[in-house]
């Protein structure tokens, strides 16, 4: 039975999706705030994690935080009725895999948990990656050139992975949002090009990298 940590302090809808979760042979271990949750996850690591942003204690974006540093792939989707870009892109940028807009249908949340815990299964964790001079590090999220250490968020970290594993014939933009950002309307191709725009920043002192736009495609990394 797989183990879901739920975070939410309105207790209504709390019961009601955990009810709806159990009934699909999902574990459900709930809390009201996130202090107490991240305890939780400490002792025994779940195999999601559904969090709200606004709680008492410790917010939804902290306790993702705090999460990330102890777990760079455990599923996190954040259920939320904070749905303005700025908040979109710093849950994702955080390390969020999926975020739903409150109120959403326990369907679409069914649909949603299963797609994050079978990419979870799909796809194994290669830690150290060279890319020209640098040193990837997937599961800190740091990029090394020689003694020089960046700490990227964990989204820039999936992207910059991404474009490496697609560096001989680029990707393009619609397999980055799907593959990343679950083609979440929430997220658009305006937005990606901000993280794109931040990797280039991230990759300047290697000049033989690059990452081109292919016009009416996507992007290419050239190593």
């Amino acid at each position: 039975m797989l183990t879901v940590l739920f975070v939410e302090d309105e207790l209504d809808l709390a019961q009601i999706v955990s009810d709806s979760l159990q009934t699909r042979n999902f574990n459900i271990w709930h809390f009201s705030n996130g202090q107490d949750a991240l305890g939780a996850f400490l002792r025994k690591k779940p195999d999601i994690v559904l969090l709200d942003i606004m709680m008492p204690q410790m917010d939804g974006f902290t306790l993702a935080q705090r999460i990330r540093e102890y777990d760079s792939s455990i599923p996190i989707i954040f259920l939320t009725a904070r749905t303005q870009t700025i908040d979109v892109i710093r849950g994702f940028e955080i390390g969020a895999n999926d975020y739903i807009k409150k109120p959403f249908s326990i369907e679409e949340l069914i649909a949603r948990i299963n797609a994050q815990l079978k990419n979870n299964q799909l796809h194994g964790v290669q830690r150290f990656i060279l890319i020209g001079q640098y040193t990837l590090d997937t599961v800190h999220h740091t990029l090394k050139f020689g003694e020089k250490i960046t700490h990227l968020s964990f989204r820039e970290s999936e992207l910059l992975k991404l474009l490496y594993d697609n560096r001989l014939q680029g990707i393009n933009r619609r397999k980055i949002l799907t593959q990343l950002w679950n083609e979440d309307s929430f997220f658009t191709g305006r937005s990606l090009d901000v993280f794109v725009s931040r990797l280039r920043k991230h990759l300047i002192d290697d000049p033989s990298l690059k990452i081109i736009n292919i016009r009416g495609v996507g992007y290419q990394l050239v190593v």
